[in-house]
């Protein structure tokens, strides 16, 4: 768990602070009560700061089994090529400009508690999230299965993964490729432009904005590649992704994310 839980748990204490000297000196705490607690085992951990499911609050997990039933599935129709909700089997910009990937497969729509989940292993340090939400991707694959020998994640760029600390994609797809026996190749793609970050972007702008950020190592050669990330918003940034793995030779990019927003 590697101090995950008390993350969350002084992240939601650092939002209730008002008064900037209050904030900073919060803050500085925080780290140091990070510093320590990751040097505690894990069975020490779990009796200082217990794990609450993140949609219900109770202790024990981070998505007890009554919220995983609860979790908002994404549901026919939607377009069997990038997975937009409410959409014809193939939706109109897919008609119009066909995306370079073969189809999105994802379980959830993109609200509720699966968002809260997401938000809180992307933005809030909580990398205990990824084994839970790797398991809804393992199941989801044994209903739904895709073609692919070897998974590899939506790359940050090395300044954004130094920021963050870590790679939630990268997260998910290890915590996947054990659960799978399925082969992780994580240098398979590089990227190389550290674009702005594209949560308020328009679909233009998110396409304009990934073009040329993406570098394939050249392994992809006959390779049938499954794409892992967290959330689909527009497709662009997975395109731009299976446009370069294909350049280099990939036979099929299928990308397979945890959530997609409508």
């Amino acid at each position: 768990m590697e101090g995950d839980s008390v993350v969350l748990i002084l992240s939601k204490y650092r939002r209730t602070l008002k008064g900037n000297m209050i904030a900073d000196m919060f803050d500085r705490g925080a780290v140091a009560a990070r510093r320590i607690v990751r040097q505690l085992p894990g069975t020490a951990l779990d009796l200082l700061f217990p794990l609450n499911c993140l949609g219900c609050q109770r202790e024990g997990k981070i998505l007890c089994a009554s919220c995983v039933d609860s979790l908002p599935e994404l549901k026919p129709p939607f377009c069997r090529v990038c997975a937009q909700p409410n959409a014809p089997a193939t939706c109109h910009r897919c008609l119009e400009s066909p995306p370079a990937f073969d189809g999105i497969r994802a379980p959830y729509e993109m609200e509720g508690t699966v968002k809260e989940a997401i938000h809180n292993m992307k933005y809030r340090g909580l990398k205990a999230a990824a084994p839970e939400l790797a398991e809804l991707l393992a199941n989801y694959l044994e209903e739904h299965p895709m073609p692919g020998d070897v998974l590899t994640p939506v790359p940050l760029h090395p300044r954004r993964l130094r920021s963050r600390g870590y790679n939630q994609s990268d997260l998910l797809a290890k915590e996947l490729s054990k659960k799978l026996g399925l082969d992780m190749n994580q240098s398979l793609l590089i990227r190389a432009k550290n674009n702005q970050p594209q949560v308020s972007a328009s679909r233009d702008e998110r396409r304009e904005n990934v073009q040329g950020s993406f570098r394939c190592d050249g392994r992809a050669d006959g390779r049938t590649v499954i794409l892992v990330d967290d959330v689909a918003t527009t497709g662009s940034t997975l395109s731009a992704c299976a446009a370069v793995l294909k350049a280099a030779g990939a036979s099929s990019v299928w990308c397979l994310v945890l959530a997609r927003e409508s």
